[in-house]
């Protein structure tokens, strides 16, 4: 039998069984993110095929979002119990099965189900990626490895778009769903060859249900609420019962977390100053990517007139340099302060969404993705630099809970942002029922300001 300790590993690769070890981790990511974003352009065709309406066809994002977000919290306890190796292999390979099954769904129901199953595997693998890096390299190399992983994280959403719409064009929709089976069963085979067994585990300890099902209705409940604000019409009532619902779930919540021995969430992470201060700029950044991923193409198309493939071109470039920046930002993070890297990389970003906010409707396509570059290169600053401060100072016991922690607040400010840019487009001033460039600009100054704001508690980071 193999002997799958680091010393053994080592023993059996040398030194490049770590980036084996990141190579794994970097595919399941890279495959969930895809998933989270592959699906938009797949939507059109979908609501044909079952006659959806808007109402019911968000879920199939709104729905991944929420379980992916809810269910990293999860991740720590599943480290603890079953170590990195089983815990991937096995959200690897459900989601696989999920994925498959997704796309034989006979039903909305089906379907959406299938999606929210998606998001729960995602939810669990995407802080795999940050809790192995910081557990298999010394403190000085944690920051190049971060920008290797971070390239899967970025990057995902660029691809997403392009490969989905190649599918649903030569093929259809279903093949959206399948596409990222093979590549997490091969990730399945990755794990089981390369990744670490724990040296030893904490004691066992009950997890914590109930704090996981008030989450996941926490979080989706105000993901719904925010997205049925889009269209009031006579939901006034409905959205009142469920922001107070959310209201009532969030105290109960954080009473229970602060008073029981094991939860899911360690509020004692967010009593040090340090890692308070980087959950609040992991918000940040989530607002950041997701939401420029996700009003860049529709302000090219809607307001200057671009084709989906002008669109898709647009962001090519930011991704590629994307790419080499997140290698070089890793570096910088093993030799400089995380303070510095992040505040840089606010200010960068800050300043491409002034640029689209003002100049937008008078810059041609280059300068349009040179804006897209900009912003790419802030958000490729923030990333490794915000991971390398928040857990750098945690013993290792606590990783884990830190990893999952980080994770999920850039998830939840990711989640959060698209919907307040939606609202804030929706709102704005529309002619035959699109919107404006003033509408798109005052979303381009909301993320602007946002992300501007994070600077503030950034400052006060002592690393």
């Amino acid at each position: 039998m193999a002997d799958n300790t680091i010393a053994g590993l080592e023993a059996r690769y040398g030194e490049r069984w770590r980036w084996l070890a990141v190579a794994t981790v970097v595919l399941g990511t890279m495959a969930t993110v895809l998933s989270a974003t592959v699906v938009n352009v797949a939507l059109h065709d979908i609501m044909l095929e079952f006659g959806l309406r808007q109402g019911t066809v968000h879920w199939l994002a709104t729905g991944f979002i929420a379980a992916m977000t809810t269910t990293m919290l999860a991740s720590a306890w599943l480290l603890d119990r079953f170590g990195v190796r089983k815990t991937l292999a096995f959200a690897m390979a459900m989601f696989a099965v999920i994925s498959v099954a997704g796309g034989f769904a006979q039903t909305p129901a089906q379907l959406i189900a299938a999606r929210v199953g998606q998001g729960a595997m995602a939810g669990l693998m995407q802080p795999m990626g940050m809790y192995l890096v910081f557990r298999i390299f010394p403190a000085d190399r944690r920051g190049q490895a971060m920008g290797i992983y971070g390239m899967g994280v970025i990057l995902a959403p660029a691809l997403g778009p392009v490969l989905g719409g190649f599918l649903v064009d030569q093929f259809n929709w279903r093949y959206v769903m399948y596409a990222p089976a093979p590549v997490t069963l091969i990730g399945v085979l990755m794990a089981w060859r390369f990744l670490p067994v724990p040296v030893s585990r904490p004691a066992r300890y009950a997890f914590d249900w109930p704090g996981l099902v008030m989450l996941g209705a926490i979080v989706g409940l105000t993901l719904d609420t925010l997205t049925r604000l889009q269209a009031l019409g006579d939901n006034e009532i409905r959205l009142i019962v469920q922001a107070l619902a959310v209201s009532l779930l969030l105290v109960v919540f954080l009473r229970r977390e602060g008073s029981i021995p094991y939860p899911l969430v360690n509020l004692a992470l967010l009593q040090q100053p340090v890692f308070l201060y980087a959950t609040i700029g992991a918000m940040a950044l989530g607002l950041a990517l997701f939401g420029s991923t996700y009003l860049i193409p529709l302000f090219v198309q809607t307001t200057l007139g671009f084709s989906a493939t002008e669109a898709g071109l647009l962001m090519l470039p930011a991704g590629v340099v994307l790419g080499f920046i997140f290698p070089l930002s890793g570096r910088l993070a093993d030799k400089r302060s995380a303070r510095s890297l992040v505040l840089f990389g606010i200010g960068v970003f800050a300043l491409s969404a002034i640029l689209f906010a003002s100049t937008g409707q008078f810059a041609g396509f280059g300068w349009l993705a040179f804006w897209a570059i900009l912003g790419r290169i802030g958000i490729g600053f923030m990333l490794p630099a915000l991971s390398m401060g928040a857990l750098n100072p945690l013993p290792p016991e606590l990783m884990g809970a830190g990893s999952s922690s980080i994770n999920f607040a850039r998830q939840l400010g990711g989640a959060l942002g698209v919907n307040v840019v939606a609202l804030t487009i929706e709102f704005g001033e529309h002619q035959n029922g699109i919107p404006t460039l003033q509408a798109f600009e005052s979303a381009w100054w909301l993320v602007a300001i946002f992300v501007a704001l994070a600077a503030i508690p950034i400052w006060k980071m002592r690393v």
